[in-house]
């Protein structure tokens, strides 16, 4: 029993080596997933974590065993929970999903036009995308974006007007309108009937002369 009992506690060092190894190569290549998904370079991750670069390439490497706090740092800058981040399989797909309770809805200020928010947070200085729902008559003024901003309004349901600088289109079900909003800008409901629509907003696009 002794002689047993011995071989145990000399296997465990090995072993706990092993899992070590084997939790940190699996932490490599699921920061790397979680990076490359989220389009961030090294610099950029580094740069928004607190970690060093040459650090993250190591962990991506399973090069390194990093500290706790570096993982919460890494976790934090990826948006997910350090418990993700340890349990994460390469093989793991990203999807979250987000309820109606949880998306922001803005309203126009005449109250007959709705923007649903059902862009990510994560995209929201480059990428912004909405849900329109509007009443018949219903307006929506909006201030000037970055300089080279593209908006796109795609119709699923009714007619909508777009002015821009006096420049009228308008578009109807199954059309879309890509436009400035550089500047002023005005977006209408003008059927009868309620209007839908999807609303995508690329900022910082290049600049259309």
């Amino acid at each position: 029993m002794q002689d047993s009992a011995e071989r145990v506690e000399r296997g465990k060092p090995r072993d706990l080596l092993n899992g070590a190894q084997l939790l940190s190569g699996q932490l490599g290549k699921t920061i790397q997933r979680l990076r490359k998904a989220y389009n961030l370079s090294l610099s950029e991750l580094a740069e928004q974590s607190g970690v060093a670069k040459s650090i993250i390439s190591q962990i991506e490497r399973n090069e390194t065993n990093p500290t706790l706090a570096t993982i919460w740092r890494l976790s934090q800058a990826l948006d997910v929970s350090i418990e993700r981040v340890l349990a994460s399989s390469d093989e793991e797909p990203f999807l979250e999903r987000s309820s109606r309770a949880d998306t922001p809805i803005l309203l126009s200020e005449d109250g007959k036009v709705r923007l649903a928010i059902i862009g990510w947070i994560k995209t929201v200085e480059w990428l912004q995308w909405y849900e329109v729902s509007a009443d018949p008559g219903g307006v929506l003024d909006s201030d000037p974006h970055q300089r080279g901003s593209v908006e796109s309004l795609s119709v699923s349901e009714g007619v909508f007007e777009v002015d821009i600088g006096g420049v009228v289109q308008r578009a109807r079900t199954g059309e879309t309108l890509r436009y400035r909003c550089d500047r002023p800008h005005t977006v209408r409901c003008v059927s009868d009937e309620p209007g839908r629509a999807t609303m995508v907003v690329i900022m910082k696009a290049a600049v259309m002369e």
